[in-house]
């Protein structure tokens, strides 16, 4: 036996795989724990995993000498220039390009792993601390440079953003509705939603974390805790939303915090302010954002007094009639948005 371990030993020295396989038990994990050494070879293939771990993270992995050199990306691969955080891990083997399945608690790296695009790279420059690549996968395409910057902590940033694509605003501020008496005359043209007391805010989600701000540019998010995995069910989408953070009580039941959302203000390195309301609608509906403590509420197109009625049966203060046509106008209070009470 005595033999059999310093065999081990001895054919595994500068063996790529030893710090993986010292982090895995194969008896407690799905994950591939391969015994022989990995022979080195060419190969241009990547995998991009989702990883639910202790905080939602990406890992990116590029096939290297028969192994997978992997960075673990908290925030994601970029989508414009802007730098984010990847953190150096150890190799991985190459059956990692299919795995998915769930780490159980209290192994490393514990949780959820899903594989969010695969494809082939092109290898411009591979250095120790620097490594520039083509990725050409389903989801993620472009040319990409990792940098070491300290230690395990290197940067990846996107060389090539796609045309058009505009970076997330640090701050919209929101739009508000103007006292009215009565129902829009046009009533076709408008739509009609419930109008919700509590707290306005604006979420800005990117890499599967929320920023909230309140409508005084107070940030909130600390205060709202359940709204966290929002992001992380949107990602690794990028958004602002629009909406109203408050309590709902039912008979029978506990209250419940829940961030009702009616509108969209960015997404995907877009600005979606000049649309017409309609238009915005149609895309946040798009996004199917339903969750223990988030929903969409529903709204009503040229029906004034229909909505007027089902606010009054649910206690309701009033309804927020909203043209259809009418862009964003951040900060502002036009006439174009109209408060009305029950």
């Amino acid at each position: 036996m005595r033999e059999e371990v310093d065999y081990r030993t001895m054919r595994r020295m500068g063996d790529r795989l030893d710090e993986y396989r010292r982090k895995r038990d194969p008896k407690r994990t799905p994950e591939p724990v391969p015994e022989r050494t990995p022979r080195k070879r060419r190969g241009d293939r990547f995998v991009i995993q989702q990883h639910h771990a202790r905080s939602l993270h990406w890992d990116l992995r590029l096939e290297r000498d028969g192994v997978l050199a992997s960075w673990a990306v908290p925030r994601g691969l970029p989508r414009d220039s802007r730098n984010h955080l990847a953190v150096h891990t150890e190799d991985h083997p190459l059956e990692y390009l299919d795995f998915h399945g769930e780490i159980p608690a209290g192994e490393y790296g514990g949780g959820k792993m899903t594989i969010f695009d695969r494809g082939t790279y092109t290898c411009d420059k591979w250095r120790d601390d620097e490594v520039m690549v083509v990725l050409r996968g389903e989801r993620v395409s472009g040319r990409y440079v990792l940098f070491r910057t300290g230690g395990k902590d290197w940067m990846i940033r996107r060389m090539d953003p796609p045309p058009g694509w505009t970076e997330q605003p640090e701050l919209v501020r929101p739009m508000t509705a103007s006292p009215a008496r009565r129902l829009p005359a046009e009533d076709a043209a408008w739509a009609y939603e419930m109008r919700w007391s509590g707290v306005r805010a604006v979420g800005y989600v990117s890499g599967g974390r929320l920023r909230l701000l309140s409508d005084d540019d107070t940030e909130i998010t600390g205060d709202y805790r359940q709204l966290r995995p929002l992001a992380e069910e949107l990602a690794p989408t990028e958004a602002v939303l629009d909406g109203v953070v408050t309590t709902l009580r039912q008979p029978k039941r506990k209250p419940t915090v829940q961030y009702l959302l009616f509108d969209l203000l960015w997404l995907e390195g877009v600005s979606t302010v000049e649309l017409p309301y309609a238009q915005r609608r149609e895309l946040l509906d798009g996004l199917a954002l339903a969750g223990p403590h988030w929903q969409t509420p529903p709204h009503f197109p040229g029906g004034g007094a229909y909505a007027l009625d089902a606010a009054r049966d649910q206690s309701l203060s009033g309804v927020i009639a909203k043209r259809l046509d009418s862009p964003y106008a951040p900060g502002k209070r036009p006439r174009t948005w109209l408060s009305l009470d029950t």
